[in-house]
């Protein structure tokens, strides 16, 4: 009678602590348009969790980017989400104007990746060769309220213009602004991503470009966290100089509702396979383990912390 009542206790323990043991866990990772940086990094990503995190089931899923990213991981919708420094900063400050109603207070960063590089790309025949010249033209700002489209409204607003300056103002994702561009629907573009968007290279080879350059001086006009940066010659088709624009640090989010060990895992299996990264896009060049826990706006998660110690990035 011992032994059985024994057995049965031992049963059920097993039964109690196998959950723990094999419990799935579930990756959404949040990116933006599929023509975009954010994408392809973001199914590299999500292959590599599901290949190398026992019990981890994946999904990527496109979105509208930075603002949208944040506001779904504070709902709980995801798991990883790729953003703006910038909209990462008004999303943890509640910036109505930027699409935050309220503070999101479950923000925890996993690192800094690579730079987003404001890219101002116009139609060869559309005349526009500085920002002054955009003035009484069409552009497309991004989607309504992401990363790129409040990038769109810093730029012109340190050059001195608003969207009421602009011939017409459209809030096109990147792929839908070069379709425009190639029927001469529209003269200009403004994206914000990693260099050899593809987007972009796609206009380059189908059409002549001018890629506009963004002055240090209206750079510095912004602030952090934008700092001057340059696009190189060859980037695109028919640059044949370098560019001086201007740059915005890229950070991966995650929530607190997160575990700890799982935040971990994500936050190392990103920095130790780099060379994952780069194969699916050239951005992943740019990302750097001795950078990735500086500069967030927002805390790291503990998980990402833990990380870090190990690697001697925080003491």
């Amino acid at each position: 009678m011992k032994r059985t009542i024994f057995g049965v206790a031992a049963a059920l323990a097993l039964a109690a602590s196998a959950p723990c043991a094999h419990a799935q866990s579930f990756i959404n990772v949040l990116t933006g348009g599929t023509s975009g940086v954010y994408y392809p990094l973001g199914v590299a990503i999500g292959k590599i969790y599901g290949d190398k995190i026992p019990n981890v089931k994946t999904q990527v899923q496109a979105t509208k980017a930075s603002v949208e990213n944040l506001i779904l991981l504070q709902q709980g919708r995801g798991e990883l989400a790729f953003t703006l420094g910038d909209s990462l900063k008004a999303a943890w400050d509640g910036e109505e104007e930027a699409g935050f109603k309220t503070k999101l207070d479950k923000l925890r960063t996993i690192g800094a990746i690579y730079p987003n590089y404001i890219q101002i790309v116009a139609t060869a025949d559309s005349g526009i060769k500085t920002l002054a010249d955009l003035k009484g033209k069409s552009l497309s700002v991004g989607a309504p309220k992401s990363g790129t489209e409040l990038n769109s409204r810093a730029i012109l607003a340190a050059a001195g213009m608003s969207y009421k300056d602009l011939g017409k103002v459209e809030y096109l994702p990147f792929a839908e602004s070069v379709d425009l561009m190639k029927n001469r629907q529209l003269n200009a573009t403004l994206q914000s991503a990693g260099l050899g968007v593809a987007s972009l290279k796609d206009l380059s080879t189908s059409s002549p470009i001018t890629v506009v350059s963004v002055p240090k001086e209206t750079v510095d006009k912004i602030g952090p966290p934008f700092v001057s940066a340059i696009i190189p010659a060859k980037t695109y088709t028919g640059q044949d100089k370098d560019v001086p624009t201007a740059a915005v640090i890229n950070y991966l989010v995650t929530s607190s509702a997160v575990s700890d060990d799982l935040a971990y895992q994500m936050t190392k299996l990103v920095y130790e396979s780099l060379p994952e990264l780069v194969n699916a896009h050239a951005a992943g060049k740019e990302i750097k383990l001795e950078t990735a826990a500086t500069g967030s706006p927002v805390p790291l998660h503990p998980g990402a912390i833990r990380y870090y110690k190990e690697k001697g990035l925080i003491k």
